[in-house]
């Protein structure tokens, strides 16, 4: 199968390429190699080499959206729309990556979002995602929405990764204690992605590790699998509240999922978090 994959950069981008490249012939797409705001570019690249599949991982992420609303309506909306009717001129199927912040987080403690709970974003990279969600499935109906969050592994720079290396170099980490969600393993998530583009199930899905998590718990399971000694936990791990790191975007606070669509097709719940945590770790991550 010819696959292209846009954002292939970043690390969800980079993990599809990683996965898919000794079984299929795959295209990657930087920003660099393919502006996704130009559609005349998209409709080129796409027109020319007629993938099978196109996998969009092209953000612009949270508080970067906050500071430049038209680019994020540009990347986050008509970008994924552009790369979608293109997928549909030439008969592709189109994956669709969004996320947990199309939900503004406010609900009880014991329940997780799935599709059948209504998106209410509370910034705009959260209202731009579920634009771009809705733009998509517009354009195309051959089109996997696929929503994750707290993606965790190899090659970004976001507190999951950092965090790690700081607490290896016993250097202080600074975790947020009430905001929660759906830790992500990011091989986890391109596997189960390719289980669903398998089925051709056309829908909107939940991929996440199970279980919920604060960024300080998933310090605190980090140390703990580096086997670093209990004493060295209150002066490594410091916690702090969402509103003391003054972040130029609101965070929605409580926002774990689970995905229905994946129950119904016969695709079990993915592992634990700690669990794909500890293999991480483990690898060297």
């Amino acid at each position: 199968m010819k696959v292209a994959i846009v954002g292939a950069g970043g690390l969800v981008g980079s993990e599809f390429a990683r996965k898919l490249s000794p079984h299929h012939e795959v295209l990657c797409f930087t920003h660099s190699d393919l502006d996704i705001t130009d559609s005349e570019a998209v409709n080129r690249v796409i027109l020319n080499s007629r993938p099978e599949l196109i996998i969009n991982c092209a953000v612009l992420g949270v508080d970067a959206c906050e500071l430049n609303p038209s680019l994020a309506r540009s990347v986050n909306v008509a970008g994924a729309e552009n790369l979608a009717k293109a997928a549909n001129a030439v008969a592709a199927e189109f994956v669709h990556l969004s996320s947990n912040y199309v939900f503004d987080g406010d609900r009880s403690r014991d329940s997780t979002y799935t599709i059948k709970d209504e998106p209410l974003p509370i910034n705009i990279y959260g209202q731009t995602k579920l634009a771009g969600e809705r733009a998509v499935s517009g354009a195309t109906e051959r089109c996997f929405i696929i929503r994750t969050s707290w993606v965790f592994g190899a090659g970004k720079n976001n507190f999951f990764s950092t965090a790690l290396r700081s607490l290896r170099a016993a250097q202080k980490v600074r975790a947020i204690t009430d905001v929660w969600a759906s830790a992500t393993s990011v091989p986890d998530l391109v596997s189960r992605v390719m289980d669903i583009v398998a089925l051709h199930h056309y829908s909107t899905y939940h991929v996440v590790n199970s279980g919920v998590c604060s960024y300080y718990e998933y310090a605190l399971e980090a140390a703990r699998l580096l086997r670093i000694p209990e004493p060295d936990l209150t002066t490594l791990i410091q916690p702090v509240k969402l509103d003391d790191l003054l972040l130029r975007a609101q965070r929605p606070l409580y926002t774990p999922m689970s995905c229905t669509v994946s129950a119904e097709i016969g695709l079990a719940p993915l592992r634990d978090w700690r669990a794909a945590l500890a293999e991480y770790i483990h690898a060297g991550g």
